[in-house]
């Protein structure tokens, strides 16, 4: 069974994608993280349980990875051309057990089983060969933590509180019955639209809120 991890804002760049989740959330993001071996570093809110949001984006600062950057990053025209259309929730991450099986039986669709960190990796993440996501963020990312869960103490808690998730989809039939194939639980619901545009009602200390 698949279960949500976390949402994704792939920004082309992390200041912008900060000041648009603001916007929505009328709540600051604090920093998270670099990721060296991908390029890339993040903002982070917990949104309740395990489940929290990344703000995503390029290290300007970083040295380029030998292999595709996740969530289609290297793609920067792509990641800019969706930002100005309004797609800035671009997907979701799902954590499984069982990655290796996951993979083995859904064919290209997640790409590759990646070790991550290099040299002592704690979790794997599925990549395809360009870094795309799979299905244009239509279906989630696919991590395997490898049996531990995933340490919330470095993530902020501003009490926000995802309750609705919703994917806008051009072909809404064939997505539901992908995400009953790959055992989601509790999936985005899923409503016919030009997509794929994700929207999340967050509820926060100023009341709910949508983050598109």
């Amino acid at each position: 069974m698949l279960q949500l991890d976390h949402l994704t804002v792939v920004a082309p760049d992390l200041v912008e994608g900060v000041a648009h989740v603001r916007a929505c959330l009328d709540l600051d993001v604090p920093f998270g993280q670099r990721h060296g071996y991908m390029g890339t570093y993040n903002h982070l809110l917990r949104l309740g349980g395990t489940t929290y949001l990344e703000i995503v984006a390029i290290d300007p600062q970083a040295e380029a990875p030998t292999r595709p950057r996740w969530f289609g990053l290297d793609d920067r025209a792509k990641v800019r051309a969706d930002w100005d259309a309004g797609r800035r929730l671009r997907g979701w991450v799902a954590r499984t057990d069982d990655i290796a099986a996951l993979i083995a039986g859904h064919g290209s669709l997640f790409g590759k089983a990646v070790a991550l960190p290099p040299g002592g990796p704690s979790f794997d993440f599925a990549i395809a060969d360009d870094g795309s996501l799979p299905l244009d963020g239509a279906v989630p990312c696919i991590i395997d933590r490898r049996g531990r869960a995933r340490d919330m103490t470095g993530i902020a808690d501003r009490d926000a509180r995802l309750t609705s998730f919703v994917l806008e989809h051009p072909e809404p039939a064939a997505i539901a019955s992908l995400y009953r194939q790959l055992a989601i639980d509790r999936p985005p619901m899923i409503a016919r639209g030009a997509g794929p545009r994700y929207r999340a009602h967050i509820e926060t200390p100023q009341g709910v809120r949508v983050l598109v």
